[in-house]
Formats: C-alpha cells, sequence, structure tokens
C-alpha cells in the first residue's frame, strides 16, 4: 500500500498554504479536502448513483475520495484479517468493510478519528485521517486502533481538473462533512441525510447547481 500513501502525500502537499475555515468548509483556493460529494440525481455513471464520497484530496494535480455509503458485497472484516495473516482476538470489533470506490478494489483504506496518528497515516483535518498500511489492521485487530473507523476498498479519483468540470456540469453536489455520515451504520439514509445538512430535498435537486 506504500504507492497509494505516497499518492496521498503528494496531492496532499499541493494543497494551498493556509488553513482552511470550519471543518468541511474546503481549503482556500477552491479545493474541496474534506468536503462531502453528493451525487445529483441525474449523474450518469451508475456505479455512483446516490453515492455519498468524502474528499481525502483535492489539489490541482487530482482528487481522491472514498464513498461512505456502499457495503462491499458480502466481504468480511474478520477473513480479511486471516488472509493477511492477522490473529483476531475475541474482543476484535467486526468492522464493516465498504465499497470506497471502482479504483484498485483490492487494496485497503481505513477512514478514522484523528487521534490515531502512526507512519502511513495522512491527516486531513483536525478530526479526520486516512491511513491505507496494514499496521492499522493490526492495531484495531488487538484494540489499540481509532475510536471510530471506515474500513473500504477501492476509491475514487480524477485527474487534474477533472472533479472541478463534474461539479461544473451538476455531477455532484458538495456539502459539509460530519462524523455520522462519514461513520455512522446506517448507510441506507446517508445520502438524504446529506443533502438535507444544507436545508434541500432530493425534489429541489434537478435544476439546482452543482455547489452547496
Amino acid at each position: 500500500m506504500k504507492d497509494i500513501v505516497s499518492r496521498l502525500k503528494k496531492i496532499a502537499a499541493d494543497k494551498p498554504a493556509g488553513k482552511g475555515g470550519a471543518r468541511g468548509a474546503g481549503n482556500k483556493g477552491g479545493w474541496l479536502t474534506g468536503q462531502l460529494l453528493v451525487a445529483m440525481p441525474g449523474m450518469e455513471d451508475p456505479r455512483f448513483t446516490r453515492a455519498v464520497i468524502y474528499v481525502c484530496t483535492h489539489s490541482a494535480t487530482g482528487a481522491m475520495g472514498l464513498v461512505v455509503n456502499r457495503m462491499f458485497g458480502d466481504a468480511d472484516f474478520h477473513l480479511l484479517l486471516d488472509q493477511l495473516n492477522i490473529e483476531a482476538s475475541i474482543d476484535t470489533p467486526d468492522v464493516p468493510v465498504q465499497a470506497g470506490g471502482p479504483v484498485e478494489m483490492g487494496r485497503g483504506f481505513v477512514l478514522h478519528s484523528g487521534e490515531y496518528l502512526r507512519e502511513g497515516t495522512t491527516r486531513i483535518d483536525d478530526s479526520v485521517a486516512v491511513t491505507a498500511t496494514a499496521e492499522i489492521l493490526q492495531d484495531i485487530a488487538n484494540g489499540r486502533g481509532p475510536e471510530r473507523v471506515m474500513m473500504a476498498l477501492g476509491y475514487t479519483g480524477w485527474g487534474a481538473g477533472q472533479l472541478d468540470e463534474e461539479i461544473k456540469n451538476n455531477g455532484w453536489l458538495t456539502v459539509p462533512a460530519d462524523d455520522d455520515i462519514l461513520f455512522g451504520a446506517d448507510l441506507e439514509t446517508k445520502w438524504d441525510r446529506a443533502i438535507a445538512k444544507i436545508g434541500i430535498t432530493p425534489a429541489m435537486l434537478s435544476g439546482a447547481a452543482g455547489h452547496a
């Protein structure tokens, strides 16, 4: 997973200098790191119908995010640990395995609360970070992991300017993130709850622009 970590850090390093405003408000320069992308009803790509994506990095060189409201088929966290030769204990939590996106679906990412930091962790803001190494799975199995976690296989990626163009073309709505949408177990309602955060309903979206 080291190559993925390197990509995350490279994109993050390209973000404008300075500190953004409130959590989920984006970074100076218009970057959307730390926000949610909510698929508009007219989304043409069926892979992202009603998708809610947390933007881990967004800069001039591209963007990367994790879908937070899709399960990865019948993938099982304990079986995943076994395949990685990580021994689970009786107290190891049963972490749902979600589908982070269609890119490199054999790779794992853990989106988690910001108190957990180690080599290979990319901090997104004070409250959220992402780690793409097997060591975090070992820590979770041994009860030393983050307080809140979202395990994903695969990710969603955009090239330079691609995400910006999709938003201009009314593909995505941008919404502030919160812990319940990122880490909550009720996946079915996340799309509706995300758009409700900015005071709109699905019926209002057909003519809306792709900006919060």
